[in-house]
């Protein structure tokens, strides 16, 4: 069964994928007035096609899977047709073939925008990053961090969640050096920490670099108040994010088990709240309102753990976050692929369709939400992948557009079978690497 979920998961990551990259192209190659031939999805001769009308598209689903095309009229492909070289794609200015490639990639990451904005306002759920215990010879220990802190910035990225402390700390793993880790600790007080990273060389960020470097998240529920619901007995007895209760009704709670299995047991009844707040003790009384669940009437106070956060947003603030989300991988991913090649990260961090389909399969069978952003992760690699200026991707075809932009003349057709072949070598070499670290994975500890 894992396997099957697996399977349709790949199958499905990949079709979203291909046809919304291709189908970039071929919006923009109808935008500026190009006849296209062909829409496949896959490669190789097409097992299923279709025409709707004599001289329209024809739309396919090839053999080989792992990718696809747009063909269009081209005098550099084969014969056009004298009616049809108007619309064909050599005849068009370098400014419209320009736009017509880039649209692809284009669509990768307006994809990837729309699944954040569409979380952002859903609401994406998170673990706080609260620390636990810290090892004493860290580098966490030695920036003066202790357990019970919340971090709440990295440098000058907002940490909401343990994901925001991974993505934030990720580039700085390579190159090493000291940053500013802003923490709140157990009284409410807001401190400043340099963190010195020690510089690795090939680093290998398949490791887990957040334990090694001692942040280890905490491991037990705190009862500690988190998200208060807006006009529940919490908001209105003036509880707040971040308060501990000690104790209900002079029984003491160790942690969040124990405070939700006292408020269940009392439901309509008022609770005297032992509570400290910035390092100050406190009494607040709620009442805990009925609710039945499961035909058990139950007490509940409205609001959630500490330990877990929603990260969500309105809807003008949700396009900007999920921009700011789309060009932040955008650019760590550029990094990462700069540092792969001059030795600063290790090639093993390259991943190929068999860890695809494995991340597919677990983030589909963890849920509907998981598995929208793995996709959004991928659909931005995608996009920042075609944009690599290496012939046959789509940044190859920008560069001798470019190029032709300056000359005033095509690139020549042997130029083009050379970049072909230096191109094909590339992307040949590039999924043997990936392959193989598939490979190692699979049979590795």
């Amino acid at each position: 069964m894992s396997f099957l979920i697996t399977l349709a998961a790949f199958a499905v990551t990949l079709g979203v994928l291909i046809v919304v990259h291709e189908y970039g192209h071929y919006l923009a190659a109808r935008a500026c007035g190009v006849k296209v031939l062909r829409f496949s999805v896959g490669f190789g001769n097409p097992i299923i096609s279709k025409r709707f009308t004599p001289e329209g598209t024809e739309w396919a689903i090839a053999a080989f899977p792992l990718g696809g095309y747009v063909k269009m009229a081209d005098e550099r492909e084969g014969e056009v047709a004298p009616a049809d070289l108007p619309y064909a794609f050599n005849r068009q200015s370098v400014w419209r073939r320009m736009l017509i490639v880039v649209a692809g990639p284009a669509a990768n990451f307006l994809l990837a925008l729309v699944i954040y904005w569409a979380l952002f306002l859903h609401g994406m759920p998170g673990v706080r990053p609260v620390l636990g215990d810290i090892p004493a010879a860290s580098a966490v220990a030695a920036a003066g961090l202790a357990r019970g802190d919340t971090i709440e910035r990295v440098a000058d990225h907002a940490t909401r969640t343990w994901e925001d402390v991974n993505w934030a700390l990720l580039r700085h793993v390579v190159s090493g050096g000291e940053i500013e880790v802003f923490a709140r600790d157990e009284r409410g007080q807001v401190r400043v920490h340099g963190l010195r990273i020690p510089r690795e060389e090939g680093a290998d960020l398949e490791k887990d670099f957040l334990t090694k470097l001692g942040f280890v998240p905490a491991k037990f529920a705190q009862p500690r108040i988190g998200e208060i619901l807006p006009g529940s007995p919490a908001a209105t007895a003036g509880l707040q994010t971040g308060d501990w209760v000690a104790a209900v009704n002079g029984t003491a709670v160790a942690d969040w088990v124990s405070l939700v299995k006292e408020i269940r047991r009392q439901p309509g009844q008022a609770l005297r709240l032992q509570v400290v707040r910035a390092g100050q003790e406190r009494e607040i009384m709620v009442t805990a309102e009925r609710q039945v669940v499961n035909g058990e009437t139950i007490g509940r106070i409205g609001a959630g753990a500490y330990a877990f956060v929603t990260v969500s947003y309105s809807p003008l603030r949700a396009v900007v976050e999920s921009a700011r989300k789309t060009w932040d991988t955008s650019m760590l991913s550029l990094e990462m692929l700069w540092k792969m090649l001059w030795g600063e990260v290790s090639w093993r961090n390259l991943s190929g369709p068999v860890t695809i389909a494995d991340y597919a399969g677990q983030t589909a069978q963890l849920g509907w939400m998981p598995f929208l952003i793995f996709l959004a992760l991928i659909s931005t690699s995608l996009g920042v992948l075609n944009l690599l200026p290496v012939p046959i991707l789509d940044g190859g075809h920008l560069m001798y557009y470019v190029v032709e932009t300056i000359t005033g003349r095509p690139v020549s057709d042997q130029t083009l079978m050379l970049g072909q072949r230096i191109g094909m070598a590339l992307l040949f070499t590039l999924m043997l690497f990936a392959l193989y670290n598939d490979i190692n994975r699979l049979l590795g500890p």
